[in-house]
């Protein structure tokens, strides 16, 4: 099978600050650089794009030395944080910018949905983008009337589709503009997060027709999103990238695991704390094993620090176990009605115990969240501690097989300290 798409060397580099500031003298001396036939100087400095550090130079990496090959036919996902480099990506290969150093071969037009309204005229109607964007991909008139109506009928907007897409909502935009790159002839579909925008529904519709454009087509398609069930489900292979350097490229499953591994690291977590607020200021885990091993069916405790900056009334607490596809699996709260917590000034300590904790084998993290009950004032929300479920010694001597049955607990029971 032949190559789609092969990244050799890829590199993006940004100028932080304001535009103007102090760019004309390092253009000039870049010019002097490229004179003398010597190598651009600033290409030498610049930090890994981590956005949770303060650095020391006024230049970044939003990619470092990306290669990768992608075949014909192959759906990848493309998972990773906030700021890892994932739509600098899709935005080098769909050409909206150009890389620092390096070069893609691609072999095929490319039909991409980076933001809501990709590739619009606002002032030209549904219709009129239709064909505009047909004709971008090099398309002739004859062959985009006979997609027409496959678009329209897609995209449901049927009703607007000869009014200006300027007065469409951000939905509608997404989905004429998903109908259009999907349905329109080209051998490779990109797609960033901007489903997100659509209704529940829609998404489902939308990742459907990428697995026929990937499985029926033989089109490729690249996906990023932090719906790992979603990537999971339409894609084959995955690129994990953190602070814009490839960690792997595999299988999804494989992939996803690695993403979560990657998570957080620890069996103690302390958040940033606003001390004139409620706050929750440390988290502790107690696996069975130690560390970060926790076996089925065996007790897992949890340990809060809330600082309280005054006394209050109605607080509430909620925590989640979440798996490797980012859904919750298990949901406990306490509310201050059916049990006062907080109600004391300075530390407070509460213990969340699950007896018997039944979690398929596989990894995990928490997810917390800290608010007000009488007001709904949210004071704080955040993910920490990944742990991982192993089978430990857990053969049943009646049906002779392992307890990795259940997904759910048993039993919760809050302690007060």
């Amino acid at each position: 099978m032949s190559l789609a798409i092969k990244a050799e060397n890829i590199s993006k580099q940004y100028r932080l600050g304001e535009v103007g500031t102090g760019t004309l003298s390092h253009d000039l001396n870049r010019f002097w650089y490229k004179l003398r036939g010597k190598e651009d100087p600033y290409l030498r400095i610049g930090e890994a794009n981590d956005r949770a550090t303060k650095g020391e130079s006024n230049y970044v990496w939003s990619l470092r030395d990306i290669n990768f090959e992608i075949e014909q036919g192959d759906a990848v996902g493309i998972i990773g944080r906030n700021g890892a480099g994932k739509s600098t990506l899709l935005k080098l290969l769909s050409k909206v910018t150009k890389p620092t150093t390096g070069n893609f071969k691609v072999n095929g037009r490319i039909a991409s949905l980076l933001e809501v309204g990709t590739g619009f005229n606002p002032e030209m109607t549904g219709r009129e983008n239709i064909y505009l964007n047909g004709a971008i991909l090099g398309m002739r008139r004859h062959e985009i009337t006979r997609k027409l109506d496959e678009i329209i009928d897609f995209s449901g907007v049927e009703r607007y589709i000869d009014t200006p897409v300027k007065r469409y909502s951000s939905g509608m935009y997404v989905r004429l503009a998903f109908a259009v790159a999907a349905h329109l002839e080209s051998e490779i579909l990109i797609v960033d997060e901007v489903l997100a925008v659509g209704d529940a529904e829609f998404q489902k519709k939308c990742l459907g027709k990428m697995g026929d454009v990937s499985k029926g087509e033989g089109r490729t398609v690249l996906f990023v999103s932090h719906d790992l069930s979603a990537v999971s489900t339409l894609t084959q292979k995955s690129l994990f990238l953190k602070n814009g350097n490839l960690i792997e490229f595999d299988l999804t499953k494989k992939v996803i695991q690695t993403y979560s591994n990657n998570l957080s690291s620890g069996t103690i977590f302390k958040p940033i704390i606003n001390k004139s607020i409620p706050s929750v200021s440390k988290v502790e885990i107690f696996t069975s094993e130690g560390g970060l091993m926790q076996g089925c069916g065996e007790e897992l405790v949890v340990e809060f620090k809330i600082l309280m900056p005054e006394s209050l009334h109605g607080m509430a607490l909620s925590i989640q176990i979440i798996n490797h596809l980012n859904q919750a699996v298990t949901y406990n709260w306490i509310f201050d009605k059916e049990n006062h917590f907080c109600r004391d000034k300075g530390v407070n300590t509460i213990m969340l115990r699950y007896p018997n904790i039944k979690l398929y084998k596989g990894n995990y993290h928490l997810r917390v969240h800290l608010a007000e009950t009488l007001t709904k004032q949210k004071f704080q929300q955040f993910d920490c501690l990944p742990f991982e479920i192993e089978m430990i010694n857990k053969i049943s001597p009646e049906w002779g097989w392992q307890e990795n049955v259940c997904k759910y607990i048993e039993e919760s029971l809050w302690e007060m300290n």
